[in-house]
């Protein structure tokens, strides 16, 4: 199997793409820094720059840019929606319009989108994330249906992660608590945590599953004790 994966190069991608080299599947990385462990790495600006031309036609594709900016909506200024929706919305329809043709000669053919467990649990202070993501969610199951039956495509929705993106909100040992406390399971996720589902959701084991949002968030989108 050869995944190319966009946004590889630190989180819950790093760890997606360690996970599968470990199972001998090849990674293709497209990503700002080029810092990454996939079989071919490849620096580019998703949102500026001309996208590249691939060696190998892959079998699935995994989009992982995205923005964490908490605000009051009242604070937030246009200029950071707009940013927002062009890193985890925009990026991602660039992307699939490029290389989605390819997946055509893949027998097991597969899109796997993020989101965030804040579109389908209203929380305060997300406005402009849970915006952009839930046009995330309605693109997953848009493209399923005009995709089927030859692309599946399905989507994860973290709660707060263990990732660089994430480090302001749990930079210390009180935000740290604060936030595992928020979370039933008393813990924030871990990037292997997902990793693990992008694995599944790509391979034939998930062959039956298509215009799937998967919830992954400790139990704080459905259950009371998380509040």
């Amino acid at each position: 199997m050869n995944a190319l994966i966009i946004g590889g190069s630190t989180g819950i991608g790093a760890a997606t793409i360690n996970l599968m080299n470990s199972k001998n599947i090849a990674t293709t990385s497209i990503n700002r820094s080029g810092n990454t462990n996939a079989t071919v790495s490849i620096q580019c600006d998703i949102l500026n720059d001309e996208l590249p031309d691939l060696d190998d036609k892959p079998d699935a594709i995994i989009y992982f840019p995205g923005t964490i900016n908490l605000k009051p909506f009242r604070n937030i200024k246009p200029e950071e929606f707009k940013n927002d929706w062009e890193i985890n919305f925009l990026g991602a329809i660039k992307v699939i319009q490029k290389y989605a043709p390819l997946l055509s000669a893949s027998e097991n053919a597969s899109i796997v989108l993020f989101s965030t467990v804040a579109v389908q649990t209203g929380m305060p202070f997300h406005t402009s994330i849970a915006a952009a993501k839930g046009a995330i969610e309605g693109l997953t199951r848009s493209l399923a249906a005009e995709f089927a039956p030859k692309i599946r495509v399905n989507c994860i929705a973290p709660s707060l992660t263990d990732t660089p993106l994430a480090n302001r909100l749990i930079e210390n040992e009180i935000k740290l608590k604060s936030a595992e406390d928020r979370h039933p399971l008393k813990k924030i996720g871990n990037p292997d945590d997902f990793a693990s589902m992008v694995h599944w959701l790509i391979s034939e084991n998930a062959k039956f599953m298509t215009g799937q949002v998967i919830t992954i968030d400790g139990g704080i989108g459905t259950l009371a004790s998380g509040r």
